[in-house]
């Protein structure tokens, strides 16, 4: 039986990508599983689900190492805990010729060692590769900090309106005011939310006096 595992860090980032190649392997949708969450330990409700239905001879295809997990320890762990325990295959299709575990099975005693000797160091450098990338995120932010700029979503005030909202704002005031259009009308003019679209009145009647 083939299973497809699929890995996004939060639910907010797009599995697509990684559904495709699965569906065009021919796996069944109830044999591919999803987790939406860090790669930070093995704990995911989807990949501990699919580890109670593998048996012996399926393949279990992944796209890349980091989706199995991000932790250099636990990748090891669980390759061997499927392929030598589950007697299952991994097949890690960015990198299919050199992640797949039947070839070293083919190869035996000697196989066991080049694997555990291989998938040190992928997972070594995958896990480098993660700390690299926090480091860079950390350093872009005290950056960031230190030069005054502001983090998250850009501040909507009455200055970084477009010349086309300015314009919306400045013809409706007066009758929003006199109760003419209401005022859920007049957010959806100004494609503005509630609380942004009182502090723009309020900015703004404060500047025509």
């Amino acid at each position: 039986m083939n299973i497809g595992y699929i890995r996004v860090s939060s639910k907010t980032q797009n599995e697509d990508r990684q559904l495709e190649k699965m569906e065009t392997l021919g796996i069944e949708e109830r044999f591919i599983f999803i987790d939406k969450q860090s790669g930070k330990d093995f704990n995911r409700p989807q990949y501990q689900a699919m580890k109670k239905i593998i048996r012996e001879g399926d393949l279990v295809y992944i796209d890349a190492l980091d989706r199995l997990g991000r932790d250099y320890d636990g990748i090891i762990r669980e390759w061997k805990e499927i392929t030598r325990e589950l007697k299952a295959d991994i097949i890690i299709l960015e990198n299919e010729t050199l992640f797949d575990s039947r070839k070293f099975k083919d190869m035996g005693d000697l196989g066991k060692l080049m694997e555990d000797q291989f998938l040190s160091l992928l997972s070594y450098v995958t896990e480098q590769e993660r700390k690299k990338i926090r480091q860079r995120q950390k350093e872009g932010i005290e950056i960031a900090k230190a030069q005054g700029k502001h983090l998250g979503r850009p501040r909507i005030n009455l200055s970084t309106l477009s010349k086309e909202q300015k314009d919306i704002l400045e013809c409706n005031h007066v009758k929003w005011k006199n109760k003419e259009i209401t005022g859920v009308k007049f957010m959806e003019m100004l494609g503005l939310k509630k609380n942004t679209f009182y502090k723009i009145i309020n900015e703004y009647e404060g500047q025509i006096g």
